[in-house]
């Protein structure tokens, strides 16, 4: 009999253990993933000001008509930062690993993607290019809705080639998000969304746009949750 005690005893007490750990490892892996934004980042952003501030400065209104808008609206294409193509100019500044050409093409690079926090081997070519676009990170008709209508086209025209506006980002991730603002759209990759709309927040003040209330509410949720490091 006293055998069979200390035997179920010791279950009891494996059973206690393994109930133990198996709460501690569904806390840790339930616990989201950290947001981040770097103090050099607010500064090169924001100065001595920082996102949730700036944030509070932009207008909030409702979204504008899409009416008229195009492409063209924002100048014709790329424009030219010291002779190249700004899409190139912005793939070998975001690509690591890069080689480029005599005309500033950027035929092969690793980019360590923003968006999905995947890394993707990037070649030039027909069929392999489109693995990495370029995404305006305030989509131009986001832009156009939210008051870039009400600039000049000189304005617009640095807007979409500007790049602070620009990142080099997984195609497939680009083409989902669309035209979409922070109340519709975030990157999966959640490390990277303080800096994402810390960078769109930048992008709004610099060119006088506003916001919309849902738009804000989502930026000033991501906010909330970011732990600035050095």
């Amino acid at each position: 009999m006293r055998v069979n005690k200390i035997r179920r005893r010791q279950v009891v007490i494996a059973l206690v253990i393994l109930v133990a750990g198996v709460a501690v490892w569904a806390s840790r892996i339930s616990q989201p993933e950290p947001q981040t934004i770097q103090t050099s980042t607010q500064r090169e952003l924001f100065g001595n000001s920082n996102a949730k501030s700036e944030l509070e400065k932009i207008e909030v209104k409702g979204r504008a008509p899409k009416t008229g808008y195009s492409r063209k609206q924002f100048g014709n294409g790329w424009g030219k930062i010291n002779g190249c193509s700004v899409r190139e100019v912005i793939l070998a500044r975001d690509l690591t690993d890069e080689k480029i050409d005599e005309k500033c093409r950027v035929l092969s690079g690793v980019l360590n993607d923003p968006y999905t926090g995947q890394t993707i081997q990037f070649q030039r070519g027909e069929k392999t290019s489109s693995k990495v676009q370029i995404d305006h990170v305030v989509a131009l008709s986001d832009a156009w809705q939210k008051g870039a209508q009400q600039i000049s086209p000189e304005e617009r025209e640095k807007l979409a080639n500007d790049p602070l506006n620009l990142l080099a980002v997984d195609g497939p991730a680009n083409q989902a998000k669309g035209d979409g603002d922070a109340a519709t759209w975030l990157p999966s990759n959640k490390p990277f969304r303080c800096q994402y709309v810390a960078r769109q927040i930048a992008i709004k003040r610099r060119y006088r746009l506003w916001v919309t209330e849902a738009e804000k509410s989502a930026m000033s949720g991501i906010l909330e949750k970011c732990i600035e490091v050095n």
